[in-house]
């Protein structure tokens, strides 16, 4: 038995000197799958055509389906010839797949063929496209058959029947309505088991078949999917409740009274604080600070009021009196103490001024020249005159 694939346009013949079984066609199949990498790929792209579109599918090793797209031929109705054996003349598709009234594909019975396909779709007596691939690469296993639960526990395994050739992954998936995704297991049989699952929960399962990409290659189809079965708490069940909305997240009685006293503890210290501020304010009152009244006198002359007058006024000296008392603080009062040196000598006020003060006008102190001997200190608005025996005390 022999078997040509075309590889980057050349044809590869491989030849088996003894007969073998379907299955020992399937492990020879896998012992050359390292020799046939490199031209596997070309294998796939090999075909010549006018804007023809091919799909392959090999459903469970019984049947090839072969389609194409009939709409780029809208007049035409083109027909596929093949062959598994080069050596064979090609023969004509006998059930073809129609759309819109055209042929649009062709099943072909292939039942445990490892063969390649040598095929060719023509319109008429032309060719529009001829190529050859190895049907293996386009495998879609069937669906899984006998599907069974077993409950133990938090835990459930599902079985069902093996189909007859190897290289597949059998997967089952399940979902509760408040996953948003489906979870997924596989395993190289059918038996597979899934732990940790809440009893009380309701499940969805769901079982498929996909062949082993090392094996088959990257083309292949998984099987579709086993129908739905819902379970819960061991039981089946129609189906399972759509999925909830997730409740609002509520604060516990805790956070809510362990907030509310925290806030009225910072409530009180606040008022506690005021309360303080107020009875200290009341108690020790503030103290205005000299150096608003008198700027200059501490920055300046480092509080000399000596110098700071002489400074401000632009007045004489004053002499300290021997035997005065020490300055005092600037919260003592200004007091300017005249010492008699005439007896008390009588006032006479000018006429004018008289006048004045007859016609209800303010009285004003008449202007007096200053004494001899004597210094003239402006304080306030007020004018004094002293002599040797005056003194100024802070």
């Amino acid at each position: 038995m022999s078997h040509e694939r075309s590889v980057g346009g050349r044809f590869l013949r491989t030849s088996l000197s003894t007969p073998v079984s379907g299955m020992g066609r399937f492990v020879l199949l896998g012992a050359a799958a390292v020799f046939l990498l490199g031209g596997w790929m070309a294998l796939g792209q090999v075909g010549t055509g006018e804007g023809v579109k091919i799909q392959i599918i090999y459903f469970n090793l019984e049947t090839v389906q072969v389609t194409w797209n009939a709409s780029h031929y809208p007049r035409s109705n083109l027909t596929f010839h093949y062959t598994l054996n080069p050596d064979e003349a090609y023969d004509q598709c006998t059930i073809y797949i129609l759309q819109e009234g055209h042929n649009s594909g062709c099943l072909l019975d292939a039942e445990q063929q490892d063969d390649i396909l040598y095929f060719s779709i023509r319109n008429g007596t032309h060719p529009v496209f001829t190529a050859s691939r190895w049907i293996y690469y386009y495998l879609k296993p069937g669906s899984p058959k006998q599907v069974s639960f077993s409950w133990h526990q938090d835990a459930v395994t599902v079985t069902c029947s093996d189909l007859s050739y190897r290289g597949l992954l059998y997967e089952v998936q399940y979902r509760s309505p408040f996953d948003t995704e489906w979870q997924s297991k596989q395993e190289n049989t059918c038996n597979v088991t899934i732990e940790d699952l809440d009893a009380e929960k309701c499940y969805a399962f769901r079982a498929r078949v996909k062949a082993m990409e090392d094996v088959y290659g990257p083309d292949t189809y998984p099987s579709d999917w086993s129908e739905v079965t819902c379970w819960q708490r061991g039981e089946t069940r129609d189906s399972c409740p759509q999925t909830p909305t997730p409740p609002k997240p509520k604060l516990s009685k805790f956070i809510l009274v362990s907030s509310l006293a925290i806030l009225l503890m910072v409530s009180l210290l606040l008022l506690s604080l005021w309360k303080l501020w107020r009875v200290k304010k009341f108690l020790m009152p503030s103290v205005p600070d000299p150096k608003s009244t008198f700027p200059g006198l501490f920055e300046i002359h480092q509080g000399n009021f000596q110098e700071w007058i002489t400074d401000t006024q632009n007045v004489a000296h004053l002499p300290k009196m021997a035997g005065a008392e020490p300055e005092s603080g600037p919260e003592d009062s200004l007091v300017v103490q005249l010492a008699k040196t005439e007896a008390d000598a009588p006032r006479t006020l000018e006429p004018q001024t008289e006048e004045k003060e007859a016609a209800g006008g303010s009285l004003q102190l008449p202007h007096q020249p200053p004494l001899p001997g004597g210094d003239v200190v402006t304080l306030g608005g007020f004018t004094f005159v002293m002599n040797d025996s005056s003194y100024v005390a802070l």
